[in-house]
């Protein structure tokens, strides 16, 4: 079988690479013509350059590639489409889902397995790995995915394995921005919300606009999330069944009540799931959370000396307000987002407003330390401000500031910040 994906983002790249993995002939296309195409198994010697550059063409036995544009033709003949989910609800979309040829329709046997989605702005990942642990250690077997940046199998991923073997219960992270495409996509018996936060207002325009996705989201279904919720009297009125969480009351290794919620979200998740439809002891739901340990990059503390060392990706201002309104910290280290995510800088309002003595800057998502420091000083903020370009100049600045009860090391750039945290882990084992 032949599939078309429209569209080479993170999920398209996924998509590709999975398809090609279960056996199927794929041809791509994405009208940006500067795509990175290190993870794909193509080379610059296989392509097929116009002379105005504008159009590049790759091609090996069973992968065709165009970028800077798209042959109809090529699509129309394939025996499905795997569409970007950034392209979701465009004219473009709308026209190929008439068709019937979407993989999802193509494919569909993920829509038959009992199905849980984890969405929100912040806690998604760590929600979604305590819910599959807990599931797992009941002796189900789970096919976990979805959020590309969650770290998981992509969404196409988990609807081509998912169609190839056998599995109890799909478990996946929907990325807020994806809500409308995986609303169509699976077929959720139960979703979850985290909450609400700062992020992604270039794609929801404000805060009202993503209310009104998650409430096209959650209409008729089961619907899970903390009791302090903002918009949940409106998120009632749609979902069919609705479950306020309060934090967990287990005894956690993770730091935050912000865990504490993300934990209450998941046990009564799993004690919904265990009541009606699978058999899950509440002895196992403790002992799982109880015993859970951080997800690499996100929030977690180390030892250095008598310093704790809070470190963790924190890349919009809600998720960091959360950390500071639990600690004081006297010196933040903040990894910098994308020169075109103005939203992300807020990050540094918050900065401003905690009275930290000293800011250390490094090149987090992007190297966008100028457009930092001047965020800063257009904000008046009158401590020090230091820069740090590499790891080696990031571990200095530790070391100097290690004699203080508390650091903080987060921001963008989970990559650059899960490569700071292997460095501490090892420098504190062998200090203490």
């Amino acid at each position: 079988m032949k599939a078309a994906v429209i569209g080479l983002g993170v999920e398209g790249k996924k998509a590709l690479n999975s398809l090609l993995k279960y056996g199927w002939d794929v041809y791509a296309s994405d009208l940006n013509v500067n795509i990175n195409i290190d993870d794909l198994p193509i080379s610059l010697g296989s392509a097929d350059v116009s002379p105005s550059e504008s159009r590049i063409s790759f091609a090996n036995d069973n992968l065709s590639i165009d970028l800077g544009f798209n042959k109809r033709e090529e699509i129309e003949s394939c025996d499905a489409i795997a569409l970007s989910p950034s392209i979701w609800g465009s004219a473009v979309s709308e026209e190929f889902k008439k068709t019937g040829k979407l993989l999802c329709d193509v494919k569909n046997k993920h829509r038959s397995i009992f199905t849980i989605g984890v969405t929100g702005t912040n806690g998604k990942t760590t929600t979604t790995s305590m819910i599959r642990e807990i599931l797992e250690n009941a002796g189900l077997n789970v096919l976990t995915g979805g959020n590309g940046g969650g770290g998981f199998d992509g969404y196409y991923d988990l609807m081509l394995d998912a169609n190839e073997n056998d599995y109890d219960v799909l478990l996946i992270e929907v990325c807020d921005m994806t809500v409308g495409f995986c609303d169509y996509c699976f077929d959720f018996d139960i979703v979850a919300l985290t909450n609400m936060g700062n992020d992604h207002m270039d794609v929801h325009g404000s805060m009202e606009g993503y209310r009104d996705s998650l409430k096209d989201f959650f209409k008729c279904k089961t619907v899970f999330l903390n009791d302090n919720q903002i918009y949940k009297d409106e998120f009632e009125d749609v979902a069919e069944h609705m479950v306020e969480c309060s934090p967990s009351d287990y005894d956690l290794k993770l730091f935050g009540i912000f865990n504490k919620r993300n934990a209450g979200i998941a046990e009564n998740i799993c004690r919904h799931v265990g009541e009606n439809f699978f058999k899950i002891d509440e002895s196992i739901i403790q002992s799982t959370l109880e015993d859970f340990t951080p997800v690499k990059g996100r929030l977690e503390v180390l030892k250095l000396n008598d310093c704790n060392i809070y470190i963790g990706k924190t890349d919009n201002s809600d998720a960091f307000k959360t950390v500071l309104n639990e600690v004081d910290f006297k010196t933040l280290f903040i990894g910098t987002p994308r020169h075109d995510e103005s939203h992300r800088f807020e990050i540094l309002d918050e900065v401003v407003k905690s009275k930290a003595e000293v800011v250390v800057l490094f090149p987090g998502l992007e190297d966008t330390l100028d457009q930092a420091v001047y965020r800063l000083h257009g904000l008046d903020y009158s401590g020090r401000i230091e820069l740090a370009n590499n790891l080696d100049e990031i571990i200095g600045y530790v070391a100097e500031f290690s004699h203080e009860p508390n650091l903080f090391i987060g921001g963008n750039g989970q990559e650059n910040i899960i490569k700071i945290r292997d460095r501490l882990e090892e420098i504190c084992k062998n200090c203490n």
